[in-house]
């Protein structure tokens, strides 16, 4: 690695992004990160990942709220403990009492003939087209994990990789980071966890937008609603899984209007969707369809953001390019911002890929096994870190954007992806030996200090999951909607 952070404090994590972001040092005073200890057993250093993430979304949001109000950038606060927490949110939470596990039955770590592959399977369509590929024909009743991983034991790790990506399905080979780094992925990688880059230039800057206004508003539970930061603030929420839909979820709390389309192609992912559609109403759109793409781009006509995980490329091809979206804009700014597995550039950047992907074939699982010490072959990280921080990363990225818009004028694209947070982490350095294993772990639900959590009632019923780790003075910073089942609501802004 080509880069060394691990002098950095959280801190200066948030610092170094705000600097690259662009915006003004002075509000930097404004952010306390508070507790101490490692956070989260581990040789990376997962606490500080968190806290300053979580505590750069909570920042960029302040500094919105400034400009918006005329008031000074009011404190913000983030304490460690409940970061880390909700690094793992979608392990915590009880749907009526009961938990669930997003973990699909036939995937993770399996030997073959050279080494190991980490296969992701928590989609049922990916998890059929890895029993294809592998037996030939999909089983029914389907094949046990033993029986795919008595299949995949023939195989090269490399060419298992290969064949998986042709055929748009997801393992990872399991590399050390020797291996890793003299790949031309991890080369093309960027060294920023954030990219903000112009797509469209402005003569002056029009300030804040009338649909977001300092007065007060009522929210569509009939509360009134005094001071949210993001307050009017319009987002089209097209993301699956974890990092896309951690930064909406991240806007919403801070009182954007999220509007979350999904397909009426792909399957729910009721594991993941419980927690992560916090704030979020719920649209289903097939974009294929004419009269829904053109549903799709009158919502973009009035939105403030497009936020998107598809691989790059995947929705230019159905014809929503930036060239459309600014075109029906006709001049008025926008942010899009854009979540991928490997970024822009490299001959993965059109591959799929997820966080346990990621963490397999970048040397992350080989080199937390050697500082565990324990003969593993590998070690997952103790939870989804890189997906949690790109979300925050992109939500920070987003809200950067919106204040350059309506400070400096233009529209901008956000760059953020699972494998440029790695490169981050990465550079934060390890902890010595296994002395970053020496705290305990939150695990379960009772794992986890009760005023950490809110229950709420939801479309699915009784919701019991984690509160948002950031306090911001005079703000609230809350979710107003509770998860409800795909495609309950319409196509339009409020």
């Amino acid at each position: 690695m080509a880069l060394d952070r691990s002098s950095f404090t959280a801190f200066d994590t948030v610092r170094h992004a705000w600097k690259t972001l662009g915006l003004p040092p002075p509000a930097l005073t404004s952010l306390s990160l508070t507790g101490e200890g490692l956070g989260l057993p581990s040789s990376f250093k997962i606490g500080h990942l968190a806290q300053a993430s979580i505590g750069l979304s909570g920042l960029t949001a302040a500094l919105i709220n400034a400009q918006r109000t005329g008031k000074p950038v009011p404190q913000v606060t983030v304490p460690l403990q409940h970061a880390v927490i909700e690094f793992k949110s979608e392990r915590f939470y009880l749907l009526d009492k009961k938990s669930y596990s997003a973990w699909g039955p036939v995937g993770g770590l399996h030997a073959c003939s050279d080494g190991y592959v980490r296969a992701h399977d928590s989609f049922p369509h990916h998890r059929n087209g890895l029993v294809k590929l592998l037996l030939g024909y999909e089983r029914s009743p389907p094949p046990t994990r033993a029986q795919v991983g008595e299949a995949i034991s023939p195989w090269r790790s490399i060419d298992l990789e290969t064949a998986a990506a042709d055929n748009g399905f997801v393992i990872a080979a399991l590399r050390s980071y020797k291996q890793w780094d003299v790949t031309p992925q991890a080369q093309a990688v960027s060294d920023q966890p954030i990219t903000i880059t112009k797509i469209l230039s402005q003569k002056a800057p029009i300030g804040l937008p009338r649909h977001i206004g300092t007065t007060t508003t009522t929210t569509t539970t009939g509360r009134e609603d005094k001071n949210k930061c993001l307050r009017g603030v319009r987002v089209v929420d097209m993301t699956r899984v974890i990092a896309g839909p951690v930064a909406g979820k991240t806007l919403a709390a801070h009182g954007a209007e999220v509007l979350w389309v999904t397909s009426p192609n792909l399957p729910d992912l009721p594991e993941l969707d419980r927690d992560l559609a916090r704030g979020k109403r719920t649209v289903q759109l097939d974009v294929r369809n004419p009269e829904d793409l053109e549903a799709l781009m009158n919502l973009l006509e009035d939105a403030d953001v497009l936020l998107q995980s598809y691989r790059p490329g995947s929705l230019g091809g159905l014809g929503i390019t930036e060239e459309a979206i600014l075109r029906r804009r006709k001049g008025r700014p926008i942010v899009i911002a854009n979540l991928s597995c490997f970024g822009t550039a490299g001959p993965w950047k059109h591959r799929r890929g997820f966080d346990s992907i990621v963490q397999a074939c970048s040397g992350m699982n080989v080199s937390e096994a050697e500082h565990h010490g324990k003969g593993e072959a590998a070690k997952p990280l103790p939870c989804q870190a890189l997906d949690h921080a790109s979300g925050y990363f992109l939500a920070s990225g987003i809200m950067a954007s919106l204040y350059r818009a309506w400070t400096e004028g233009g529209s901008y694209r956000v760059d953020v992806s699972l494998a440029g947070t790695m490169k981050y982490l990465r550079s934060l350095g390890q902890f010595p030996g296994d002395s970053g294993f020496e705290t305990s772990d939150y695990e379960k639900s009772e794992d986890v200090p009760e005023e950490y959590f809110e229950t709420r009632p939801s479309g699915f019923g009784e919701l019991r999951a984690i509160k948002h780790s950031v306090r911001i003075d005079g703000a609230e910073v809350s979710w107003d909607i509770m998860p409800q089942p795909l495609g309950s609501h319409k196509p339009k802004w409020q």
